[in-house]
């Protein structure tokens, strides 16, 4: 896929896991908890033991059947890793100049992070695919993200942080690109008492929530 089929596969789902477990095992077993609930779409994190591996194994596990993405990168060297390592996107929580560069050397979409106005214009300006706005609860949530879009339309929102059941459609009717979705899908307590069920269930609450917003809009 191409860097365009890419970021509209991300946009038609809606929804990108952030995946932060203990163990690398933990993480697949939510991966693959999350590709039954109907979310073809991953974000596997750095702070994952292994995290290199587990995008290794996901990509042969599923192959053309999921999106997988790189989260938490700081640095162009570890974008490089991780897109060698099979990873179609690249996202952080803050915006590097030289990571963003590297994403771009080898044709991968990369989302920056950022809050404040200012921050996510020079994320755009320095080469975001679309900009990751982290913490998006930090600043009213979808009102936060509606009061962007209004003067920036132009650029592609990602909220992360404070995206949950309740919230989703809010943020997705105020105008975001997608979700990053950490803990209230990705429940590491539901994993560790074997109720793998339950991430499933709210994976796919997940897309249609996020189908119907986008039928009211």
């Amino acid at each position: 896929m191409n860097k365009i089929e890419i970021m509209q596969r991300i946009r038609e789902v809606g929804i990108v896991p952030v995946i932060r477990a203990q163990t690398s095992d933990e993480a697949m077993r939510a991966i693959d908890a999350i590709m039954a609930g109907g979310v073809s779409v991953l974000e596997v994190t750095m702070t994952v033991p292994g995290a290199v591996r587990v995008i290794e194994d996901v990509a042969k596990r599923y192959g053309a059947d999921v999106l997988i993405g790189a989260g938490t990168v700081l640095d162009a060297e570890t974008a490089r890793t991780v897109i060698l390592a099979g990873a179609q996107f690249v996202i952080s929580p803050s915006t590097n100049l030289d990571m963003i560069a590297c994403c771009h050397r080898y044709g991968v979409p990369v989302m920056p992070g950022a809050l404040t106005p200012t921050e996510v214009v020079a994320a755009w300006e320095a080469g975001a695919d679309a900009v990751k706005v982290f913490p998006a609860g930090a600043l009213g949530g979808a009102s936060y993200i509606k009061a962007l879009k209004a003067p920036l339309p132009q650029i592609e929102l990602v909220p992360t942080g404070g995206v949950s059941l309740k919230t989703a459609a809010d943020f997705i009717k105020a105008g975001a690109m997608a979700l990053g979705v950490g803990a209230d899908l990705v429940d590491t307590k539901a994993l560790a008492e074997g109720n793998a069920q339950l991430i499933t269930e709210r994976a796919r609450q997940f897309v249609e929530i996020v189908k119907e917003a986008r039928g009211a809009e």
